[in-house]
């Protein structure tokens, strides 16, 4: 009779399907009953071999690798609430066979003892006390400490006796190796897009593999594992992507378009670390994505063929694979997550069609330019984003005291000056970075919140607040002093007359961080150019302030107007520690605004007109979890009957919008800013 028909194996192979049920639904709920009579039956199993007298070294074997699995898959569980370091229970088997492929004294039997089934036994009751949460969190760590010291003795004890034992004569184990590296890359594919702590879940579309293997031709086998393999490795590119755009811009990973923002990606990274590093980076992600595709389908492959020698243990694995939907498993499963990208490429081409339509549908594109903007006329309006200004830098934040200290205070300052401000939150399209989604978005008085979006309005023709300034006389410009090359494509869809940018204003000073060229040096610049010569016609710009952007660094000492010269007497404030990345970008937003302020206190222009604004909130690991995408907006003026103008949108006074103000969203700027400043809105 074969060894696998023993009754004792027949219980171990039921332990097998219940840790491997527990796999997949879960320890907690019924889960754990399956635990419990999983642990149970542990004992069960040895005694029925006893007992039969059909003790064997496989059956042992197989109790052995069965207690393994369930205390890995146990391990990972506790480990996703306990910490890391619970997983070392789990992987002390695993780690042990890693060895004895590199030592050879480690591969001797050792002899029986009880203690080791005792130690053993403590692991899947403690890991099963800790994932039922029955004890305090304390309590339960406290537990897993003494039971992985117990572990660590045992091991150390049959170490200790091999060592002493040890023989250069001892046969390496024939095989395997490979194979099992093989089924673990397969299985780290498909569950990598699953939290960290699931790693032992088994996933349920592994039964795609399964049926793949089970199919009777061999090279039709090999082709559908190959092809299986390389959408594996597609899925885990995509995840990778998935995890960075979630962390930096609070959203999934477009697979249509967001290949673009791989080029700015590996600039912003050169800002950080320098250039060299940041494409040597690139480089090695380049050679790891190359890797996987060449790597999990070979994987692919060898498992389908290992599976297909085992037919039986496959079919039974098929079938809890099948009925584990039924179990209503929680975790997004890699086939779940290439059909959510398949389904957002369609998404996708549908949105096209749909943004075409409002594109088209602009209530202002037929009104003659004498009925836009008539109660700004003679008035020079500036449009001033400050980079990264979020609503996590007023509220609830380490760094929002210094923020908000510096607004206070420059509300104060500008009413001493005679001007008034009025503000409130707008909800940002994108989060973290992506500035020029933003940007359209105000301008455009449309949702521009995906690269595609934003590649489709730039090639339409649509009414900005910068081609609605010019078609009534202004003079429009464009102040972006992070660019670096020439932007034609922007020029003709804005339509503005000229374009500053880092290498046409005169800058002779220091790099502070990612910005070319520092804040104060920008306005005094556009002071210089645009606003002090005479007899000129009334500017509209958009003006962008960069020293608050990623990666963010110390700024620049203010000095006094008349001295900004060239830039080279701006400097660094001397180092005072080594300040956290939130700290910095505090900083950075005070050094912004009270630049913003001081500018205005000696601004002489009494008709000047800002709408001062936030593009986006700063990346996560500045904010923090679910800080939602609402930025800061003033608007400023001195003139009174412009803040009448704009009494109805109840903003709030200052520059400190407070947490119950106004919130926007961002592209409804632009209507309301035509309406009330328009014609129409003048005459009643």
């Amino acid at each position: 009779m074969p060894q696998v028909q023993h009754p004792a194996n027949w219980i171990t192979f039921v332990r097998a399907l219940l840790a491997v049920t527990v796999a997949v639904t879960g320890p907690t709920g019924p889960g754990l009953t399956l635990v419990v009579v999983a642990l149970a039956l542990d004992w069960v199993d040895g005694q029925v071999a006893r007992r039969t007298g059909t003790c064997s070294a496989f059956g042992a074997r197989f109790d052995m690798e069965t207690d393994a699995f369930l205390i890995l898959v146990l391990s990972a569980y506790a480990a996703a609430d306990l910490g890391w370091w619970v997983l070392l229970i789990g992987a002390a088997r695993y780690l042990l066979w890693l060895a004895e492929r590199l030592l050879p004294w480690l591969r001797r039997p050792v002899p029986p003892r009880y203690w080791r089934k005792v130690v053993a036994a403590i692991q899947g009751t403690v890991l099963a006390v800790a994932v039922a949460g029955v004890l305090p969190s304390g309590w339960s760590a406290a537990l897993l400490v003494g039971a992985l010291a117990l572990l660590a003795e045992s091991f150390g004890r049959d170490v200790w006796w091999l060592w002493r034992s040890r023989s250069a004569e001892v046969p390496y184990p024939e095989g395997g190796g490979v194979t099992l590296v093989a089924l673990g890359a397969v299985w780290v594919a498909l569950v990598l897009p699953h939290d960290a702590g699931d790693l032992a879940r088994l996933p349920v579309d592994a039964l795609l593999l399964v049926v793949v293997s089970l199919l009777p031709w061999r090279r039709a086998r090999a082709i559908a594992s190959a092809a299986l393999g390389v959408g594996l490795a597609a899925v885990v590119v995509v995840e990778a992507f998935d995890v960075g755009f979630h962390t930096f811009l609070d959203r999934p990973f477009d697979p249509l378009t967001d290949w673009a923002y791989l080029g700015p990606g590996v600039g912003v990274l050169g800002d950080s670390i320098g250039v060299g590093p940041a494409r040597a980076t690139a480089a090695l992600a380049a050679v790891l994505v190359a890797a996987l595709l060449v790597v999990l389908p070979l994987a692919t492959v060898r498992a389908a063929g290992t599976i297909a020698r085992h037919r039986r243990p496959a079919l039974a694995a098929a079938l809890v694979l099948a009925v584990a939907p039924l179990a209503q498993v929680g975790s997004t499963s890699a086939a779940g997550l290439a059909y959510d990208e398949v389904r957002q490429v369609r998404a996708d081409l549908a949105d096209r069609q749909d943004f075409a339509r409002a594109i088209a549908a602009d209530p202002y594109a037929d009104v003659p330019p004498d009925g836009l903007l008539h109660a700004l006329r003679g008035k020079d309006v500036l449009v001033v984003f400050v980079e990264s200004y979020g609503r996590v830098a007023l509220e609830g934040t380490s760094f929002a005291p210094g923020v908000e200290a510096v607004v206070d205070d420059g509300t104060g300052r500008l009413d001493a000056a005679g001007w008034s401000s009025r503000s409130a939150f707008l909800t940002s399209p994108t989060f973290g970075a992506a500035s020029w989604l933003a940007h359209s978005t105000l301008q455009s008085g449309l949702w521009v919140d995906s690269q595609r979006r934003y590649d489709q309005l730039i090639g339409a023709d649509r009414l900005t607040l910068t081609s609605a300034f010019a078609a009534g006389g202004w003079r429009t410009v464009f102040d972006v002093p992070a660019n670096t090359e020439d932007w034609p494509q922007g020029q003709e869809f804005y339509g503005f007359d000229h374009l500053y940018d880092s290498r046409n204003v005169g800058y002779g000073g220091p790099e502070f961080g990612y910005a070319p060229v520092p804040d104060q040096y920008t306005l005094a610049q556009f002071q210089r150019l645009e606003l002090a010569p005479r007899d000129r016609p009334p500017v509209m710009a958009e003006i962008d302030l960069v020293s608050s952007h990623h990666p963010w660094a110390p700024s620049p000492a203010p000095v006094p107007w008349d001295q900004v010269g060239d830039g080279s007497t701006l400097a660094a404030p001397p180092a005072t520690g080594d300040p956290d990345i939130p700290t910095l970008y505090g900083r950075s937003i005070e050094y912004s605004m009270s630049t913003l302020v001081s500018w205005l206190e000696s601004q002489p222009d009494r008709d000047l007109v800002l709408l001062v604004l936030g593009d986006h909130q700063p990346h996560s690991y500045v904010t923090g979890p679910n800080p939602g995408h609402d930025v800061p907006v003033s608007v400023i003026a001195r003139d009174p009957r412009v803040v009448r103008r704009i009494a109805g949108w109840g903003w709030q006074p200052g520059l400190h919008p407070g947490p119950d103000a106004p919130v926007w969203r961002m592209d409804a700027v632009r209507d309301r800013f035509l309406q009330s400043f328009s014609r129409s809105a003048f005459s009643r």
